[in-house]
């Protein structure tokens, strides 16, 4: 079955162009002309794959190969004011039965700048990091907390948004189910979610998000806050995340790309912070610092800090090296559990 959506996904996507969709997989769209669009049609295949090695310093210590990513896309444009976007997950490891499944699949209005709409499966307009292009990340893993509190990632609804990557300020507001991809509401409200985000000078954007809903049933809600900054200087960037969240929670909800969820308390909340440096075009060295409290009500008891030391080495335009070390710190009792990560990425 594998097998065959594959081949007939490659075959109906052959003959491709160029464009790109910020709420996938992806980058933002190319500014245009006038209208902010394109004004002829097109097609583009796309993709990317993240081979990668990890070894976990256990008692166990385990190792393995795997692929952190295997992603096939299409993108383009129908006319002036209507654009579409469809990708599949093919990694093994990311899909919890081991499977194709398909992960964003969306059409976007899109003929003015400021006022888009999109309807279909794609990310939760929810925190820098997780709205980042998952081939653009600057570590291996995204932080434990957008992992763990923006869940499920990706969700089916309607999003209406504005801005891109070029304006100072953008937003995004959708309505979503709450229930994650392939899957039925089983209750008849839905969820909320917003970000925006302004450029206050040119090294320094600011932003927040937030989130409100009913993840399980239609009496127990769930709500969310985020705060973010980006600082870039020259050749050095510093980002950060705040993220607290309580209430209900879906706990069939997967973790971001395979993350294995945790069981949490009523109030939660996590942060993370990271610089890196461009020593030249090939090399950046990262460290990252996070936290993460699954239960701000038990002291001691779910808490979580980590430090990432890496380094990207850009081979060429399209292929990236990334190797990553994650010092796991306990508070209480220290055990072995340290991780050694080592990624290859190349698109198309």
């Amino acid at each position: 079955m594998k097998t065959r959506i594959l081949l007939i996904f490659i075959a109906l996507f052959a003959f491709t162009t160029n464009s790109s969709f910020a709420q996938g997989c992806e980058d933002d769209a190319p500014a245009s002309s006038t209208s902010g669009v394109p004004s002829t049609s097109n097609m583009t295949f796309f993709g990317y794959i993240q081979p990668m090695f990890e070894s976990h310093f256990t008692d166990a210590n385990e190792n393995t190969f795997k692929f952190k990513r295997a992603r096939l896309g299409v993108r383009g444009r129908v006319n002036r004011s209507f654009s579409y976007y469809v990708a599949l997950e093919t990694s093994d490891f990311v899909s919890s039965d081991g499977n194709v499944y398909l992960l964003d699949a969306f059409i976007t209005y899109d003929k003015h700048e400021w006022t888009k709409f999109s309807m279909g499966s794609f990310k939760q307009p929810f925190g820098l990091e997780v709205t980042t292009a998952c081939h653009a990340l600057t570590t291996i893993d995204r932080a434990i907390v957008s992992d763990q509190l923006v869940a499920p990632q990706r969700d089916l609804g309607v999003m209406m948004l504005g801005g891109t990557s070029k304006t100072k300020f953008r937003y995004s507001l959708a309505l979503m189910n709450g229930r994650g991809l392939g899957v039925k509401d089983n209750n008849t409200k839905k969820d909320v979610i917003g970000r925006a985000s302004y450029k206050l000078f040119d090294f320094l954007t600011v932003g927040g998000s937030f989130r409100y809903g009913y993840p399980n049933n239609n009496d127990l809600d769930r709500t969310t806050y985020g705060a973010e900054f980006l600082v870039n200087y020259k050749d050095f960037a510093l980002q950060g995340e705040y993220i607290y969240d309580e209430g209900d929670y879906n706990r069939a909800a997967d973790g971001g790309c395979g993350s294995t969820p945790l069981e949490l308390g009523e109030k939660r909340a996590g942060a993370y912070v990271m610089a890196t440096y461009n020593v030249n075009e090939k090399l950046q060295p990262v460290f990252k610092y996070e936290y993460f409290d699954q239960d701000l009500d038990i002291k001691k008891v779910g808490y979580q800090e980590m430090m990432t030391l890496g380094v990207n080495y850009f081979i060429n335009a399209k292929t990236r090296l990334q190797v990553n070390y994650q010092n796991k710190i306990e508070t209480g009792l220290s055990i072995d559990n340290d991780a050694l990560l080592m990624q290859l990425q190349v698109r198309f």
